[in-house]
């Protein structure tokens, strides 16, 4: 057998172990005392008011995604232009279709109102 092939299995074989003792072990040793006290709901030192399940607006979920979006957008553009001069005419050419789609979809949420807080 491969060297490699023996490694890559002693470190997944030693990570499913370590794995599992690590989970297995607290519930082993953790003490196990339930009280009405333990069972109360806490939040931030105050006793809970209202439902737990509150409905938020839809708008911060798809402001939300318009945010990780763009967040993805900066993150692809920074590599980009490190290996610009490499890419040529073409990576300029792919990276501005990449954000004129972006800026596409920017006009759109923009024109719905999504870009509204209140």
């Amino acid at each position: 057998m491969n060297t490699a092939v023996l490694v890559f299995t002693g470190f997944l074989l030693v990570a499913l172990i370590l794995g599992y003792v690590l989970v297995t072990i607290p519930r082993w040793l953790a003490p196990k005392e339930p009280s009405a006290q333990k069972s109360r709901t806490y939040e931030c030192g105050e006793i809970p008011v209202g439902e737990p399940r509150v409905r938020f607006h839809t708008g911060y979920y798809i402001f939300a995604l318009a945010f990780v979006v763009f967040d993805v957008e900066a993150v692809l553009l920074f590599p980009w232009a490190v290996i610009m001069h490499k890419l040529g005419a073409v990576g300029l050419v792919q990276m501005g279709v990449f954000i004129a789609i972006l800026m596409l979809g920017l006009v759109y949420a923009w024109r719905k109102g999504v870009l509204e807080w209140a």
